[in-house]
């Protein structure tokens, strides 16, 4: 089992930099920050943006994976946005994955002055997101008109490093985003229901992992050919609380066929509030148990 740890972008290069430097030092597999231009309580504070940031960390690192948690619709489009990526790939010698959702209707939003879209349409405004992006990634040429975006014959030379394309890990908790993460998804990346019980919260992942399996039989691709990602840290208790905290969480996640899992970098209070330590002690202790266990 691969984990993987996302890094807030609020801190200045020179704090960050030692956190991406460190996440790599301690053994984990993947390492991502989110993809928002201000986020939820801490909308009035420092931050940054994903895609230096993540320029910034390829240029630090040489092993990890890096990657968007994730970036969306919300204030993207697909034609300069897969320039970006392309251009963090080569960076990082294929080492970047792009974590892909529909984007919420919060700051993101609001802050553009644009008319937040009701569910259904921002799975079908990020179903035409995902399809463009594919193909201005693979594609030498593309044109495109959809109802949400538009492209007309868009280069997209040198390509990937990554061939065909770097990898999408889609998120979805609903089934019409489930069908997109199965056709498009290396991998899929779930947060689960949202609930303060947390039985029910992992019940109700095991009933959205079994429904992605029902995705993937549908187009009849197979189960193994898509990873998938969960986000430990939108369950009610933050699995970074303890070592004996992240060792449960993990080990549920694993026995219910998840590949990786993701946890957050500690924070000193609000939000991720924990300590460094604890994480210091799982990458010690942990990480070699889930490495040698497959889901």
């Amino acid at each position: 089992m691969r984990i993987g740890i996302v890094i807030l972008p609020e801190h200045r290069w020179w704090v960050a930099e030692h956190k991406w430097r460190a996440v790599e030092e301690m053994g984990f597999h993947h390492a991502w920050t989110y993809d928002h231009l201000g986020w939820r309580t801490l909308v009035d504070g420092p931050w940054f943006g994903a895609v230096p940031t993540l320029t910034a960390a390829a240029l630090v690192t040489s092993r990890i994976r890096l990657g968007t948690f994730v970036a969306s619709p919300n204030f993207r489009h697909p034609v300069p946005f897969a320039r970006e990526l392309m251009t963090i790939d080569d960076l990082s010698d294929g080492r970047l994955t792009v974590g892909l959702g529909a984007g919420g209707a919060g700051y993101d939003t609001t802050v553009m002055g644009s008319q937040p879209l009701m569910p259904a349409e921002r799975t079908k405004r990020f179903g035409e997101f995902v399809e463009l992006l594919d193909s201005l990634l693979v594609q030498d040429r593309t044109t495109y008109a959809g109802s949400y975006f538009s492209a007309v014959d868009a280069r997209n030379a040198p390509g990937c490093v990554q061939r065909p394309r770097l990898p999408f890990v889609v998120a979805a908790n609903g089934p019409n985003a489930m069908s997109i993460a199965a056709r498009y998804g290396t991998g899929w990346v779930t947060t689960g229901p949202a609930t303060d019980d947390v039985e029910q919260w992992w019940r109700g992942v095991a009933e959205m992992a079994e429904r992605f399996d029902e995705k993937l039989h549908e187009i009849g691709r197979m189960r193994h050919t898509a990873d998938r990602y969960l986000n430990l840290d939108s369950a009610p208790v933050y699995s970074l609380s303890s070592v004996e905290c992240f060792r449960d969480a993990a080990g549920r996640a694993r026995e219910l066929g998840f590949t990786d899992a993701v946890s957050h970098w500690p924070r000193h209070d609000g939000v991720y509030m924990g300590r460094e330590s604890v994480l210091e002690q799982v990458a010690e202790d942990v990480l070699p148990e889930l490495i040698t266990k497959k889901p």
